[in-house]
């Protein structure tokens, strides 16, 4: 097979109508366009917006500041002194947090946030620690490691 042997698949492609070409074509005389008026007219064509005249809506609709981000990425916070029902020594992972009920969806990236004091050494498995937790952590012996960011499509809807 050769680039000239290819064609679209029969009835994939109609012909285009060739208006104005007599009475016996159905297209002939006035072309499809009517009778008289700005759409009979060449170049006779009104803006996508245009609505008689009447203040168009895109118009009438207040001016909205800001954008949304798509790339936005929405963290469960979680803060330290949550983790104090845990026991001491335990992994505390996504997966655990939602067992507890502290966050609804393991599928959310977890953020550990510093408020409260932590009395027991936790070994905390998150995708981001702000500074305070990460040293109330460490103080109370326990051990910090994050989790990496795997941005899938649901995420940024």
């Amino acid at each position: 097979m050769k680039l000239n042997d290819l064609q679209p698949a029969e009835g994939a492609h109609r012909s285009r109508d060739r208006v104005g070409r007599g009475i016996s074509a159905g297209r002939g005389k006035t072309a499809g366009r009517g009778q008289k008026g700005q759409g009979a007219r060449s170049g006779g064509t009104k803006r996508p917006y245009f609505e008689g005249g009447q203040l168009p809506l895109v118009r009438r609709l207040p001016h909205l500041r800001g954008f949304n981000n798509i790339w936005r990425v929405e963290y469960s916070p979680i803060n330290v002194e949550r983790l104090s029902d845990f026991k001491a020594g335990d992994e505390i992972t996504p997966e655990r947090l939602v067992e507890a009920g502290l966050i609804k969806s393991a599928a959310e990236p977890v953020k550990i946030l510093g408020r409260g004091d932590l009395d027991r050494a936790l070994n905390v498995k998150a995708h981001k620690f702000s500074a305070s937790a990460r040293e109330k952590i460490l103080a109370a012996g326990g051990t910090v490691e994050e989790l990496s960011l795997s941005l899938t499509a649901e995420s940024h809807e």
